[in-house]
């Protein structure tokens, strides 16, 4: 699938040193021999990235293999996270193996894909748990072989893991309930489509979103609603939130396949441009809305540089390397006005 391009190396950490303000707490700017798409640095609207300083060699992991069990390969986004954990693998000299299920319902499935990756003896597994709790006895088998355990994009319910790769999914969806709360006028309805609620990223940006609306009294959350993170589906909720709430001011969709069907929703009903609607992730459709203006603006991760610092983790977990309990990769809130800056298309994918 075809992504943005990702800027050189030089020139990103140029722009990164120079975008260092805003909200969120800064760590020191990252230095110049990290891409941008592994390091976005906080400016206007973001939240920073982690100074986690990554491997530049295998060393001991060299020639060994990453096991990497998705949340899914259904969306541009987890095409986006195999793309930097490959790209990260081949510069540090590793092997990498990445697969997961159909879809981000498929709980049984996931956990067969990680029990046959530990039947293999990896170096070291990366996981995105689909169910934050259902994995524990996989995690004590990885223990039990010595397999160290990295976490990404969705943490577990579990102390196994040597540390845990994502996005600050609380501030983040925090930031996106404070734009929707100002673009609606700080007053009003709206409603919230989740992919789910058993994974740590549902459920923190569902959380971060609920907990910065309880800033804005005046804004009422009439409905939460799970999609799955499929299209049809979350079109379908969205539509039925919007018959039961005609006064709907806006919607947050909380991750690409949220959003997507809420957009498809607004265009079926004919409310493109009457009810607001913020993102997350991005994906051509919703760069395409918010370029066209059905979509007011939506958070961006930083997929490449959570596949590329799972990898990190894991090689520097195998070389013995004591780790950040989080290593945060950051965010960005992106819009029509700055869309195509630099450090915004750095870390989109198509």
């Amino acid at each position: 699938m075809k992504l943005t391009r990702i800027l050189g190396l030089a020139a990103t950490a140029a722009i990164a040193a120079s975008a260092c303000s805003g909200a969120a707490a800064s760590p020191s700017a990252a230095p110049a021999s990290q891409a941008a798409a592994s390091q976005p640095a906080a400016s206007s609207g973001t939240g920073a990235a982690s100074a986690y300083t990554p491997p530049t060699d295998g060393g001991a992991a060299k020639g060994k293999t990453i096991a990497i069990v998705s949340k899914g390969e259904q969306h541009a986004f987890w095409q986006a996270v195999k793309k930097g954990a490959l790209d990260e693998a081949a510069k540090l000299g590793v092997n990498v193996t990445y697969q997961g299920p159909a879809n981000e319902t498929m709980v049984n499935d996931q956990l067969q894909m990680l029990q046959n990756a530990l039947t293999n003896n990896p170096a070291a597994v990366c996981f995105a748990a689909l169910d934050s709790k259902a994995a524990g006895d996989l995690l004590n088998q990885a223990k039990s072989k010595n397999i160290p355990v990295v976490g990404f994009d969705s943490g577990v319910d579990s102390t196994i893991p040597v540390t845990t790769v994502a996005t600050d999914n609380i501030a983040a969806a925090g930031l996106a309930a404070k734009k929707l709360a100002a673009l609606i006028g700080d007053s009003g309805k709206v409603a919230v489509i989740v992919h789910d609620q058993t994974s740590q990223t549902g459920i923190t940006r569902r959380d971060g979103f609920v907990a910065e609306m309880k800033n804005h009294p005046n804004i009422q959350i009439v409905s939460i609603q799970y999609g799955a993170g499929d299209h049809q589906k979350s079109a379908d909720l969205a539509k039925g939130i919007m018959t039961a709430n005609p006064d709907l001011k806006g919607f947050f969709g909380a991750n690409e396949g949220s959003i997507d069907g809420v957009l498809d929703a607004l265009k079926e009903t004919g409310n493109t441009g009457k009810i607001v609607a913020v993102g997350y992730d991005s994906g051509q459709q919703q760069l395409d809305a918010i370029n066209s203006g059905a979509e007011a603006g939506a958070i961006t991760q930083n997929p490449i540089g959570i596949g590329a610092k799972c990898v990190d983790a894991a090689v520097d977990a195998v070389n013995g390397k004591t780790l950040p309990k989080t290593i945060d990769t950051g965010f960005f809130w992106y819009d029509k006005t700055n869309i195509n800056n630099p450090e915004i298309q750095a870390v989109l994918y198509k």
